[in-house]
This record gives C-alpha cells, structure tokens and sequence, in this order.
C-alpha cells in the first residue's frame, strides 16, 4: 500500500470514529469542537502543474435542486468544485461546514461552479440542508459520470481548473477552506 492510500485510509477512519462518537455519544457535543479542530489537520494534496490529469469527457447528465437539466458540460472552462457525497456517509457530512464556507467564499465568482452530486432522494436532501443550515448548490445523478471522475468511494472530490486540469483528487473528508486549497483556486482562476 502506497504512502498516499495508507495515509487517506488512516485518515478516512479517523474521521468515522470521530462522526461515530460526535453522533452516537452522549459526550459527542463535546468532541464537536475537537473533530472540527482535527479535520483542519486533513489538507488535501495538490498535483503539480506537470503532473495533472486532464479531464477529456465533461458530459455527466445531473438535475439540480429545481429540477431543471444540467450537464458538468455547461461548466466547462470554469473553476469547478465537484464533490460527490450522501446524507448518510459519515466523512461527507464531517466535511460539509467548510465546504459551506469554501462555497460563501466563492459563490457570487462567476468563473467558479460547485456541483454538489448525489443520488439521495431530493427530499433527504432537503431536509438535510434546511436542518444543517447549508446552501450549497446540489445536484442529482441521472447518469454514469466520466471515467475520470467515477469512484466506488464517498466523499471524493475534485478541484478541476478552467483548462480541465484536476489539481485536486481527493478521496475522503479535508478541510476544503484550507489556505492552501483557497491559493489553489485562486491560482487556478489567473490561468
């Protein structure tokens, strides 16, 4: 096992132990303040410019939360955010305060699109964001999406650049309003 997959695995199980305790413990609202405090430690990992993949295939056929059509196509040439998650996955509702304020940070950048994927229930989903207080821009599966961008494993996210670059490949939960992840997209959005 590779030094990368190991510590993404190491990590990954941290996060349920810690999601476990924080929802099933009486002493969980306590750990909230120190999970929060851990997951800041869990910065993803950036290619390097010359060692970055690029995404060929951008047709991925969604629904967003009006139920009107969207294909990651029409996203093309922008900064995308694309994390793939589900109400019930532990690390992905871990990560989704910083993703809330990641997304506050760039929401009104017309050069940046978050797409938020799942194939929860839209009213599961709802719910989850009216209960947690989140607004992020959520999109429903309706197709297989490009190889390059399918895994059999939640949360996975990706930081994909205007030119079709993925500068980030992350399997697992981080903290995704890191300076770094932050420099990153800016850095992206000059290019």
């Amino acid at each position: 096992m590779g030094a990368n997959k190991k510590k993404s695995w190491i990590s990954n199980i941290i996060f349920i132990g810690l999601i476990a305790l924080v929802l099933f413990t009486p002493v969980g609202s306590k750990l909230k303040y120190w999970a929060s405090k851990l997951m800041a430690s869990f910065t993803p990992s950036v290619q390097k410019v010359e060692k970055r993949e690029r995404l060929t295939d951008y047709h991925w056929q969604l629904i967003d939360n009006n139920g009107q059509s969207f294909n990651l196509s029409q996203a093309q040439g922008k900064v995308i955010f694309l994390n793939t998650w589900a109400t019930w996955c532990p690390p992905c509702i871990a990560e989704m305060p910083v993703m809330q304020e990641l997304y506050n940070k760039y929401r009104n950048n017309p050069d940046v699109a978050f797409v938020y994927a799942t194939t929860d229930p839209k009213a599961t989903v709802d719910k989850f964001m009216a209960d947690k207080g989140y607004d992020l821009p959520v999109y429903y599966i309706q197709s297989a999406p490009p190889p390059q961008l399918a895994s059999n494993t939640i949360p996975i996210t990706f930081l994909i650049g205007k030119n079709g670059d993925i500068a980030i490949r992350k399997v697992g939960a981080a903290d995704w309003n890191s300076k770094k992840v932050t420099d990153t997209i800016d850095q992206l959005l000059k290019e």
